[in-house]
Formats: structure tokens, C-alpha cells, sequence
């Protein structure tokens, strides 16, 4: 406890205890750390409104849940002259997802394809923190819930045997 102490002070403890203890504080940890996917979503250039907000849904559930996003541009025939149309689609995609995400890779061409990658802002481990948070929370109501269910139905049962007798 204090080394530098005169005389030295020391505490004695159960070493089961502590080995148990440590055992507990690195199944936590472990539990937390999650590791970032890359998803990827493809699209081209001449896509119909609703697909593009599916995609986009899509992305923002991706980044919601940490996992970084890759948005693939496929460039058909004579678009890949029209680069600037595929800048100008991806920045959209970009700024529809701006508050789940950041930029992590600006639009580059490589190949027939466009590619720009988006990292979420909040990081995998706290997302599922959070997720859990939430399961276990949803628990205690449905919990909390049923013992009151089950209290409403002893009341009746013994207000019913009451009335019998």
C-alpha cells in the first residue's frame, strides 16, 4: 500500500479474490473493445432518388452502429469523361451523412470506380456500450413490469377468495 512508509504498510488480501477480481476487470474490457468493419455500398452515377436514399439510410445505420463505410461510384461508358459528376454525388452522399460521420478518405478515381471512405463519428466500443446499455435496461422494464402483472393478479386472487368466503 505504501512502500515509502516507515515502517511499510501492506495490506493482506485473499490472492483468489484478486485473481478472480483481475479475471473480471479484463472480461469487461474485452467486452467493450469492438473492432470497426469497412462496409461497402455501390453505387453509379445515374441513380433514381429512392435508391440513392436507401443507400444513404444504409450508410448512416452502418455508421450508427461504428463501422467505417466505403461509397463505391461505378462509372459506365462514356462517364468516366464526367468525373466532377461523380465528385459532386459523392460530396452529396457526404453531406446527407454529415452527423453520423466524417470524411475519411476525399473522392479519388481508381479505375472505372470513385471511391471515398467515411469513418464514424463515435467509436464501435461506445456504440455497443450504449446497445447494451439499452438491452438492459429494456430488460428491467419488461421485468418491473411483469412482478406488477403478477402483483394485479394476486390481488384479484385474494380479493376473489375474500368475496367466496
Amino acid at each position: 500500500m505504501a512502500p515509502n512508509a516507515n515502517p511499510p504498510v501492506a495490506k493482506l488480501m485473499d490472492y483468489g479474490k484478486y485473481k478472480y477480481e483481475a479475471a473480471q476487470k479484463a472480461r469487461e474490457s474485452r467486452r467493450n473493445q469492438a473492432n470497426a468493419q469497412l462496409k461497402e455500398i455501390r453505387i453509379s452515377l445515374k441513380i433514381e432518388q429512392h435508391d440513392y436514399e436507401t443507400k444513404v439510410n444504409n450508410a448512416k445505420r452502418f455508421l450508427d452502429h461504428g463501422d467505417k463505410v466505403k461509397i463505391q461510384l461505378r462509372f459506365k461508358g462514356r462517364e468516366q469523361l464526367r468525373p466532377e459528376m461523380g465528385v459532386r454525388l459523392l460530396e452529396r452522399v457526404a453531406k446527407d451523412t454529415a452527423e453520423n460521420s466524417t470524411v475519411e478518405s476525399l473522392p479519388r478515381v481508381d479505375g472505372r470506380n470513385m471511391v471515398m471512405v467515411l469513418a464514424p463519428i463515435r467509436r464501435k466500443s461506445q456504440t455497443k456500450s450504449d446497445q447494451r446499455r439499452r438491452r438492459e435496461a429494456q430488460r428491467e422494464r419488461s421485468r418491473a413490469e411483469e412482478a406488477k402483472r403478477a402483483q394485479e393478479i394476486q390481488e384479484r386472487l385474494t380479493d376473489q377468495a375474500s368475496e367466496t368466503n
